[in-house]
Formats: C-alpha cells, sequence, structure tokens
C-alpha cells in the first residue's frame, strides 16, 4: 500500500514561488521507479484538475496555465516528487494533491493548501 505525504504548502504573494514536495512510503525505491507521478489541484468549487505529470522515464506533461512556471521532477532513491512553482497567480490558489498511478489504479496524497495572495 503506497502511503504519500505532500508538504511545503503556505501562503504566498502573487510572483511568488512554493517548492512543493510528495513523499512515498510503503513501497521501496524499486517499485516506487515503477508509479507514474502526478500533481493535480482543486480551488474551491472547482473540480480537481491537472497540474502536471512525469512519468516512469522522466517525460513531462503539464497544464496549459502552468507552462513555463511550474516544474514537476522526481528523485526515485528518495521515492519523492517535487513541484516548483514560479511566478504564483491568484488563480494558483488551490489544495495541490499528488498523485501515483500505476495502470488500474492510483492513490492519493491528503493534500497540501497553497494560498497566493494579490
Amino acid at each position: 500500500q503506497v502511503q504519500l505525504v505532500e508538504s511545503g504548502g503556505g501562503l504566498v504573494q502573487s510572483g511568488g514561488s512554493l517548492s512543493l514536495s510528495c513523499a512515498a512510503s510503503g513501497i521501496s525505491g524499486i517499485i516506487f521507479r515503477i508509479y507514474a507521478m502526478g500533481w493535480y489541484r482543486q480551488a474551491p468549487g472547482k473540480q480537481r484538475e491537472l497540474v502536471a505529470t512525469i512519468s516512469v522515464g522522466g517525460s513531462t506533461n503539464y497544464a496549459d496555465s502552468v507552462k513555463g512556471r511550474f516544474t514537476i521532477s522526481r528523485d526515485n532513491a528518495k521515492k519523492t516528487v517535487y513541484l516548483q512553482m514560479n511566478s504564483l497567480k491568484p488563480e494558483d490558489t488551490a489544495v495541490y494533491y499528488c498523485d501515483a498511478h500505476i495502470p488500474n489504479r492510483d492513490y492519493w496524497g491528503q493534500g497540501t493548501q497553497v494560498i497566493v495572495s494579490s
């Protein structure tokens, strides 16, 4: 069973930066490598949406709204995935969730709150 714990959220002014981390436990580093990892977010009153994903091989994919501002990366040895968020905007305010994906199965963290003030 994979457990995911996000950290790094907080309050930041518009234009600022935050770095989120998602640490996996309950699995070995070898097993972690086979999971595609992703970050999603959910703003109040809205559906959860994709922010960024990183594949087993390291290929990345971003929502258009964050391209050029956010960077996803992973450290398989540490069983951790990161989301570097720069040039933050008030519309980035949301709870950010980490996802570990293998075919037919997703594991989710509890989320970390990001608030961007204008």
